[in-house]
């Protein structure tokens, strides 16, 4: 991935790739950037919308191409009060960067699914993970011949003094 991506690019991607994918989020489809009014009283702007099957609620997509730190514990609180205030029935949190252990914690607790998506992605080169799951693209435009590959292994992530005996 050769262009640096912008964040405003990244959220472009970011909605493109979700829809593509939409199926392993339960979603019909993902829309783009809008306002979504809240019981407060106030209008939210969010980066994408999921709107579950058979519409059958709607899903906050929040994007944030932090490349040096992780997405923090009051951003994903953040996004919790947008969820609540909005009546959306969960979150996505995309970023290139693993959340922050409070804001792990958080996320869990508040069914908000973290989506790791490679800071300089488009939507034709790529790689992204969630679910326990990596996917990639290549551009047309590069070559590739038949040994190309990617070889991807899951080590899940262990809390010190929870390993197993």
């Amino acid at each position: 991935m050769s262009q640096q991506t912008s964040w405003r690019s990244y959220e472009k991607v970011a909605e493109y790739l979700l829809d593509r994918m939409a199926d392993h989020f339960g979603l019909g489809r993902v829309e783009g950037k809008q306002l979504v009014a809240g019981a407060s009283g106030t209008s939210w702007e969010i980066d994408a919308k999921g709107v579950k099957d058979n519409d059958a609620g709607f899903v906050i997509i929040e994007c944030r191409r932090r490349t040096k730190q992780g997405v923090s514990q009051g951003q994903i609180g953040e996004l919790v009060f947008k969820i609540q205030d909005t009546g959306a029935v969960e979150g996505i949190i995309v970023s290139p960067l693993p959340l922050q252990s409070g804001a792990k914690i958080v996320a869990a607790a508040q069914r908000i699914q973290q989506v790791q998506l490679s800071p300089d992605s488009t939507t034709t080169d790529y790689v992204v993970s969630f679910l326990e799951r990596i996917y990639y693209g290549k551009s047309l435009n590069e070559k590739a011949d038949a040994r190309d590959s990617i070889d991807a292994t899951f080590i899940p992530h262990r809390e010190p003094g929870h390993d197993s005996q």
